[in-house]
């Protein structure tokens, strides 16, 4: 399949520029011919998912015929033509594109070169309206970033035809930083954030996806780009994050502006976030799956990104680690947003901080900021068609009677590697249950012990593996039979309190130190699945089950493990008598 793509942008080629040339039908076609042909603008990955998203209102079945083109010049343009191409969509130079005709160019960013085509210019956001002040494109310290005169005038004239925006407050400010712009202006919402609130219902198919499963609640943290971001003031709250919240109860994910990726590379930023990644983290790739973070999240750690206020918006339980006030808007709703939302301090206890502001969360605390930026969201799709099918009128083309669906966003497929292979272990046993947390070690980062160790075969560090506790063997399909290599680990590491080996995925075979062992499964209420069984995690509940001196005798009346609010039933079978 992954040819595909490649070969209709090669076929696409045959066809640039001929328009023209073939009137009435062309024998080439199945379909008719179009009437109209469309031209979508990218000039940064952010701009070209979003433009992507929007063309998606344009229907072929209508007579429109599209295609997209990249306007240089960014700082942030690399891997734009690949990303293009990769779709599978006619993808013309910006030679080609500004030599011929079109009846339409929409895009998601603005910049004067965008006068050279010859088309109506329809431009949008490619985030939560209009905020960031960025100087270097508007030459202005007071006007946000595609509303400045220096992007959407040149010689007098302004360049675009119509300038969408999420709310009508954005059209009051384009009112005093550049008038002549309003009559072009129209508030066309979020369409984006619409397809977010028509994805609500699939959320437990996105946390089934990002590993919020088994009674983990998902954390997402969200940085934008620049010094002022979470990642530019606290390069490592990643990573504190994924050590500092137990395995079990949290999965941590991570959305980065892709700005960030273009400008320090996709291996640059999966090289920097490695060693939290060895910890569990995931990584949402710059293209598609932040927006099925945003629903799947339970909280969200962010900062004057676009994507954290979409997930205020959303409702979730969201704590900024960075306001960037220094680069916003004073009078945006962002900036607004960035004043009121509540602070996470990176420095503190990151555990206690999420329970407290979920344990306050307010839904409607936020909703004046997020009204005041997204408008119009249940009818942005229909009003965006509706102004990009009026440039279209002339060719015959006309507006579809029924209102756009929003259809779900994709699957999210997030960049992981291989769950975490040493772990620090806290908890209490009491009258047969026991409750763990586990958190990952991770070299370098870990400088004091909370617990015992618990590791697995695959640690290779020089110092915790005999510092440990409990080992694990967690793989099932092993050169060596289980009840061979726990007899074998038991002679090796006379240290070690707790040996499991996984027979399959919810048995495991249990041996404590003196030599007793025990066949452990899962137990399956009436009416559901039979859950699975870690081998770590069921090697710490027995070794803390040893430590208990009220223990029982033996295993053989259960044990049920807590992690968080999820538990377990471990039924034991010690091996049969002789």
């Amino acid at each position: 399949m992954s040819s595909v793509p490649s070969l209709l942008s090669r076929t696409s080629a045959r066809f640039r520029g001929r328009r023209a040339a073939r009137p009435g039908r062309d024998r080439w076609n199945t379909w008719d011919p179009p009437k109209a042909e469309v031209l979508g603008v990218a000039r940064t990955l952010t701009s070209a998912t979003r433009v992507v998203d929007v063309m998606h209102l344009l229907r072929s079945e209508d007579g429109i015929e599209k295609y997209y083109t990249v306007n240089p010049g960014s700082a942030f343009a690399d891997g734009l033509d690949a990303y293009l191409s990769g779709l599978g969509v006619h993808v013309l130079s910006w030679e080609e594109a500004i030599r011929r005709p079109f009846d339409l160019a929409v895009s998601c960013s603005v910049h004067p070169t965008m006068r050279r085509l010859d088309a109506p210019l329809m431009v949008l956001p490619h985030g939560a309206g209009y905020n960031r002040l960025v100087t270097e494109s508007t030459g202005d310290a007071l006007a946000p970033a595609g509303l400045s005169r220096r992007e959407l005038m040149w010689r007098g004239k302004v360049v675009p035809k119509a300038i969408g925006v999420s709310h009508r407050e954005q059209i009051d400010r384009l009112a005093e930083i550049c008038p002549e712009a309003v009559p072009y202006a129209l508030a066309v919402g979020d369409w984006c954030f619409q397809r977010i609130t028509a994805s609500l219902s699939r959320r437990d198919r996105y946390r089934s996806r990002l590993g919020a499963v088994d009674g983990r609640r998902l954390v997402v943290v969200h940085s934008t780009w620049s010094e002022h971001s979470l990642l530019g003031r606290h390069p490592d709250l990643p990573l504190r994050l994924v050590t500092a919240l137990p395995a079990d109860e949290f999965a941590v994910a991570a959305v980065f502006h892709p700005n960030v990726w273009a400008r320090h590379t996709p291996a640059g930023v999966l090289e920097r976030l490695g060693a939290a990644m060895d910890a569990g983290l995931m990584i949402i790739p710059p293209q598609e799956g932040w927006r099925a973070a945003v629903v799947a999240s339970d909280w969200v750690v962010g900062d004057h990104g676009s994507t954290s206020f979409y997930s205020a918006a959303a409702d979730r339980v969201t704590l900024l680690a960075a306001t960037g006030l220094d680069e916003l808007d004073p009078l945006s709703p962002a900036a607004a947003f960035a004043r009121g939302a509540p602070r996470l301090d990176a420095e503190g206890d990151l555990l206690a901080q999420l329970l407290d502001v979920a344990a306050r969360h307010d839904p409607a605390a936020l909703r004046p900021v997020v009204d005041g930026q997204l408008a119009s969201v249940d009818t942005s799709g229909e009003v965006t068609r509706a102004r990009m099918y009026a440039f279209l009128a002339e060719r015959g083309v006309r507006v579809p009677e029924d209102a756009p669906r929003p259809l779900p966003v994709p699957l999210p497929e997030p960049v992981r590697r291989a769950r975490a292979t040493a772990y620090d272990v806290t908890g209490s046993h009491v009258r047969g249950t026991v409750r763990i947390r586990r958190r990952p070690l991770v070299a370098g980062h870990h400088t004091e012990a909370r617990g015992f160790y618990a590791v697995t075969t695959e640690e290779n560090h020089p110092h915790w593996p005999d510092a440990a506790e409990v080992l694990a063997r967690t793989v099932t399909d092993a050169e060596v039979a289980a009840l061979d290599w726990i007899a074998h680990a038991a002679q090796r590491h006379e240290n070690l309190n707790v040996l499991v080996a996984r027979l399959d995925a919810s048995r495991c075979l249990v041996r404590v130190r003196g030599g007793r062992q025990w066949e452990a499964r899962t137990e399956r209420a009436w009416g559901s699945g039979r859950p699975a069984l870690d081998p770590v995690l069921l090697g710490s509940a027995v070794n803390l089950w040893l430590t208990d001196p009220e223990r029982s005798k033996d295993l053989t009346g259960g044990l049920t493990l807590r992690t968080g609010e999820w538990s377990v039933q471990v039924a034991f079978t010690p091996p049969p008598t002789l």
